[in-house]
């Protein structure tokens, strides 16, 4: 694997925070407390190589949350992971933008795109699942971003916010109808799927030890503020039941 891009989170172009959808508020925002039985399912987002530290597109302190999501994990009967999984000279990938470098923003079809580090290419060392990450009780891995043409940051649609990824459907199979999401990163794919687990009728909840952010341009303070507007509520470990 190349060495990682060096990332200057708090120099990226301003503009990338149209396209965040998580981050951290005020901790108070919420007393409520999820149940966790047989309608409860946790989302585990993007905990691959590739965001934690030594990735392509490390997430600082990324690796930080295996240790709190597998120690959450094992309350829930019901576990889903997703996984970015991207096809070599992605749309999203600077790399495929003769002239252009990664964070700058580009028009889409489906609208401002921001191009990123070639990042979680499927089948490679960092699209891989972080080594430590023990929930061998999963019964889903939903992948997302290996359409070449369009990007994907929630769990539930792509970024052209009309084609399922078809997590939707399985939770609703499954009678699901409380969602808790952790992992990576809060402001961007986390953030995106905790709004649309929402969207979609799931009574949601975020963990906030159990994700870690970007946090470019305020976009941590938005995207909580996001979700909280979309009724996302924010959580701490010790609001799970034990």
């Amino acid at each position: 694997m190349d060495r990682p891009f060096a990332i200057d989170r708090r120099s990226l172009v301003a503009g990338a925070a149209v396209l965040v959808a998580s981050s951290p508020g005020s901790s108070a925002q919420t007393q409520d407390r999820p149940m966790i039985d047989a309608r409860t399912a946790l989302i585990v987002v993007d905990v691959q190589n590739d965001f934690c530290p030594g990735g392509r597109l490390a997430v600082p302190r990324g690796d930080e949350v295996v240790a709190v999501v597998n120690a959450i994990g094992t309350r829930f009967a019901n576990v889903v992971l997703t996984q970015d999984w991207h096809p070599a000279g992605h749309k999203s990938f600077a790399s495929s933008h003769p002239g252009k470098k990664p964070f700058e923003l580009v028009d889409m079809p489906y609208g401002p795109q921001v191009l990123w580090p070639d990042h979680c290419i499927w089948n490679s060392e960092g699209a891989a699942f972080h080594p430590a990450l023990a929930l061998p009780h999963a019964q889903t891995i939903v992948r997302k971003g290996y359409r070449p043409e369009v990007d994907s940051y929630s769990g539930f649609l792509e970024a052209d916010r009309r084609t399922p990824t078809g997590l939707g459907g399985y939770l609703k199979e499954r009678a699901i109808t409380r969602a808790v999401v952790v992992g990576l990163a809060t402001d961007f794919c986390v953030g995106w799927t905790a709004q649309d687990a929402a969207k979609a009728g799931l009574e949601t909840f975020v963990v906030e030890e159990a994700c870690r952010a970007i946090d470019l341009n305020g976009s941590l303070a938005k995207a909580w503020t996001d979700m909280a507007a979309a009724g996302v509520k924010r959580i701490k470990v010790a609001d799970l039941p034990a």
